[in-house]
């Protein structure tokens, strides 16, 4: 019922999520990521918990296979959980237990790994991670087309309702943290229409956060 794309970029600055679903506020549910350590997405009978589980393996120094085996060593519904890690070095991992729902997939690149359950086609990853490794330019509007291209591959089998994409950097925070968290329409092309609005301003609102006083204005009404 879900499909993912975990990715970091060449300089290991940025790690990220991209991630659709039949289900309500996926990305809610699915989507970690910590500044400095990597990104997890924790699908198919989601325990949210493994993510920060996985992530405080990854900050303890374990690769991505080590702190995804220790996570899974420590919960007795492995079989259940579909796992998709990158870490800040290494290649990245996936976990499909034996309980993972309908058809199941996944691709693995060099900095980037794709999965899903319930999908429509077993090339779905292969074409995200495709899409991702082609496109240039944020690594959030990198992680877009490649979940834009694992719906165009048929994505899952039910219809999408909720998208969502993660990204983070140096700073404590998410610097992108954008969610459709339900849609009768299309919510990958939603949240595709919000990225186009927020990627401009990331760097202004992390530069508000920690240096105000030289922070760009807001350009809106009664702003000087």
């Amino acid at each position: 019922m879900t499909f993912s794309i975990v990715a970091r970029s060449p300089d290991a600055r940025m790690f990220g999520v991209a991630i659709s679903s039949s289900s309500p506020a996926v990305a809610a549910r699915c989507a970690h990521a910590r500044a400095s350590v990597g990104a997890v997405a924790t699908q198919n009978i989601t325990d949210p918990a493994l993510g920060a589980a996985i992530l405080d393996g990854l900050a303890d120094g374990m690769s991505a296979g080590a702190a995804l085996r220790a996570a899974l060593a420590a919960t007795p519904y492995g079989a259940y959980r579909q796992l998709v890690v990158v870490g800040a070095t290494g290649p990245p991992v996936v976990h499909s237990g034996a309980h993972a729902l309908g058809l199941v997939s996944v691709a693995i690149g060099t900095r980037a790994a794709a999965a899903g359950n319930l999908l429509a086609h077993v090339e779905v990853p292969a074409a995200m991670l495709a899409g991702f490794e082609a496109a240039t330019g944020h690594l959030g509007s990198r992680l877009l087309a490649g979940l834009s291209a694992g719906a165009a591959r048929g994505g899952e089998a039910g219809p999408l309702h909720s998208a969502g994409l993660l990204v983070v950097r140096e700073v404590a925070w998410p610097i992108v943290d954008l969610r459709v968290d339900w849609t009768e329409a299309d919510p990958i092309t939603e949240l595709e229409a919000v990225w186009k609005v927020y990627a401009p301003q990331i760097d202004d609102y992390v530069r508000r956060a920690v240096d105000p006083a030289r922070s760009p204005s807001f350009g809106v009404p009664g702003d000087p």
